[in-house]
């Protein structure tokens, strides 16, 4: 089996767990190679050390081989040649297969601005998918993955960054809740149970 090289880019700790989660440790299960990028740590949600603590922790859930903080601070991410350098360089040392991001559309400037630098520093990658989170905006996925047997551990790595599991700025409603909802409604269009679903900015089928 050849390993590839998977990197996942959040703006913020567990944006990455909730928007591509179940289909990293489906990767990692195999023994493919997973890489983070995640620009802030997170400080207006919280405390900074308790953040990229509880980022380790998940870390060891999804099977992380090798994490990069980007050193932003949280709602300062700008679409710049910074910002655009920096993915670059992660990129440079990875060497991904497949990139996750934040989908384009999305009412978080953090999420919105990474996701447009990362469409310039992705110009010569082959595979690359955009993931939804909670305050994604117009999301129509073409691509389904069955996370049915990976769920569980999704949820294992969002509970890791337990600061943030009632931070859904909804009355009553855990990110947990969230996730695993979105997780069957996304399953119910791709004709399983529970699936993650992308849209694609270049994907490669090969024959």
């Amino acid at each position: 089996m050849n390993r590839m090289n998977i990197l996942a880019i959040g703006a913020h700790p567990d944006d990455i767990e909730f928007g591509c989660g179940g289909a990293l440790v489906k990767y990692t299960d195999r023994g493919h190679r997973l890489s983070l990028l995640v620009m802030t740590e997170g400080g207006l949600g919280g405390d900074t050390a308790l953040r990229t603590t509880e980022q380790e922790a998940s870390n060891e859930v999804l099977g992380v081989e090798k994490i990069f903080w980007g050193g932003y601070q949280d709602t300062h991410i700008q679409v710049d040649k910074d910002v655009i350098s920096k993915i670059e360089h992660v990129i440079g040392i990875v060497e991904p297969d497949f990139i996750f991001c934040h989908y384009p559309d999305d009412t978080h400037q953090d999420h919105r601005h990474l996701s447009q630098a990362v469409i310039s520093a992705t110009r010569y990658v082959r595979n690359v998918l955009f993931f939804e989170g909670p305050t994604t905006q117009n999301f129509n996925p073409q691509i389904f993955v069955d996370i049915s047997s990976t769920l569980d551990r999704k949820i294992e790595a969002l509970q890791a960054h337990r600061s943030q599991v009632g931070k859904t700025n909804i009355k009553g409603l855990t990110i947990v809740e969230l996730a695993r909802s979105t997780a069957n409604f996304r399953g119910t269009q791709g004709r399983v149970k529970y699936a993650e679903a992308f849209a694609s900015l270049r994907l490669f089928i090969n024959i």
